[in-house]
């Protein structure tokens, strides 16, 4: 049996590949490919500082009152990492930088649903109610999206 931090290092890899091959895919379709081993420094650093802000999230809550998530810490040390001036800026930017948000939503929207399926009773359970709010919730999110973007392109004059 794995432990914890063996789960955890096991997932971040897995879907770290998967997001590497979906950064190659989503470039090379954008026109401006970039192939594995371009994009493996900077999804090696992901990897890396996204184990270290889950080590700080385990350190810090064992002596802080108040208890933040990983995404707080992992985001925290990405931004001290790139800050310029701090030694090897430059690089973990440069590095970073040829990995796209999207290709990386991929192995989470997988995961978010094969969670949902490990629930299904529960959700059946929930009824026509929770399909409703998804609906909805979906229905809104669209639309307050589209709004926003209008004013913002029709303020910048793009359309």
């Amino acid at each position: 049996m794995k432990s914890v931090w063996g789960n955890r290092i096991s997932c971040l890899t897995i879907s770290a590949a998967f997001g590497l091959i979906g950064n190659w895919i989503y470039s090379t379709k954008a026109g401006a490919p970039v192939s594995i081993m371009e994009g493996f420094p900077g999804m090696a650093l992901i990897l890396i500082i996204s184990i270290a802000g889950m080590a700080l999230t385990e350190a810090l809550d064992k002596i802080l009152p108040k208890n933040l998530p990983d995404i707080a810490y992992i985001s925290l040390l990405a931004i001290i990492v790139t800050i310029p001036g701090f030694p090897g800026a430059e690089f973990a930017y440069d590095a970073m930088n040829k990995i796209g948000l999207l290709p990386l939503c991929t192995p989470i929207l997988a995961y978010a649903g094969i969670s949902m399926g490990k629930d299904l009773g529960t959700f059946k359970q929930q009824g026509l109610k929770i399909v409703l709010v998804a609906l909805l919730t979906f229905t809104g999110t669209y639309v307050g999206s589209a709004i926003i973007a209008e004013v913002v392109l029709r303020l910048t004059g793009v359309i």
